[in-house]
């Protein structure tokens, strides 16, 4: 009998270390990863103390010498998820932003590592910048890749309790096309966020379960939502914030903002802000609060028991910002190809 050998990947951009984390739990080793956001590099530290962090940009990275350290003979996997912000349709000055040729390093990296596959995560904007898209395929197909078209996926259809629309690209040496999962959790069968916060029974004593300081008046407004999705409609006119009131009625005018997530349902799109009631639908189902930090970081699927480095401020980008633990988990063994299942 053939033996069986360990899967290994690299993470590129890994922030906190959702992917990271996704990876392992689906049975890979994590041999090295690179950031250089010196908060997000604590975190990651303390929940994947093994892995090789290179805390730097990524520029300054020379993947030979990486190759080298890790001792690498065989890498399965290269992820590349990107920073975010340069693509995002809130970037008022894309032309200026020099970051979205940060997702190109992929190209010298897989030249040195020699992944059989390459995967790309980013947000849907990333398909409009088609002159990154052509330069990505031209460069990798030169190194024998094929590379997908930009795919938008949904997070909530692959057992995330949260809609979370994101823009895919998967690239293989194998000469095959490569094809997105099917879904995990299709409509109707969602995690919920009820789900989800169940987990807090078993640790009622967590440090990041704790609500943020809110002002009596927006306790006040929040005591007029109906619980389980209730929207700001239902507040008084005399509550609503100045911005609002400018707005008049208008229901198209950030319709979310001290909105309520419902519990059989999946929460909204988390973003930096995702502890926040004035930036969405980010207020508890029932308590007159915004969601805790520990109930943010369930709907981005990570652990229980998993550790935030930094202030509040600073851990919620780094929730807003993860890539959800479980959709990672759900692409992970299509992965998983004969050469990095055995040993041939």
């Amino acid at each position: 009998m053939r033996q069986r050998k360990t899967p290994t990947a690299i993470d590129l951009f890994c922030g906190c270390g959702g992917v990271t984390e996704g990876l392992k739990q689906s049975g890979f080793e994590v041999v090295a990863a690179i950031d250089n956001d010196p908060i997000c590099c604590s975190t990651y530290r303390i929940n994947h103390p093994n892995v090789m962090l290179y805390e730097a940009d990524i520029e300054s990275i020379d993947p030979q010498q990486l190759k080298n350290k890790c001792k690498i003979k065989k890498l399965d996997l290269l992820v590349v998820c990107a920073p975010c912000q340069p693509f995002s349709s809130l970037n008022k000055k894309p032309e200026n932003d020099t970051r979205v040729n940060l997702i190109l390093h992929a190209i010298r990296f897989s030249k040195v590592l020699k992944p059989e596959f390459i995967f790309f995560e980013n947000v849907p904007g990333l398909s409009r910048y088609t002159g990154i898209i052509d330069k990505l395929r031209t460069e990798l197909d030169v190194l024998g890749y094929f590379l997908s078209d930009p795919l938008q996926v949904d997070a909530a259809d692959y057992n995330v309790p949260q809609r979370r629309v994101r823009c895919i690209m998967i690239a293989s040496n194998n000469g095959k096309k490569f094809g997105i999962p099917s879904p995990t959790t299709p409509e109707g069968k969602r995690y919920t966020v009820r789900r989800a916060f169940s987990l807090l029974q078993k640790n009622l004593n967590d440090s990041l379960h704790v609500e943020r300081n809110h002002t009596a008046i927006t306790i006040e407004r929040l005591r007029y939502v109906p619980h389980d999705g209730g929207s700001r409609y239902e507040i008084p006119y005399h509550l609503w914030l100045n911005c609002h009131k400018k707005l008049k009625k208008s229901k198209n005018s950030f319709p979310d903002v001290l909105g309520r997530m419902s519990w059989d349902n999946v929460a909204p799109t988390l973003t930096t802000g995702c502890t926040d009631v004035t930036k969405g639908r980010f207020a508890h189902p029932e308590f007159d609060r915004a969601i805790t930090l520990r109930e943010a970081a369930l709907l981005q699927t990570f652990p229980l028991e998993y550790e935030f480095c930094g202030k509040s401020g600073d851990i919620a980008k780094q929730i807003g910002n993860a890539v959800p633990v479980n959709l990672v988990k759900s692409f992970a063994p299509a992965f998983l190809s004969k050469q990095a299942r055995e040993d041939t």
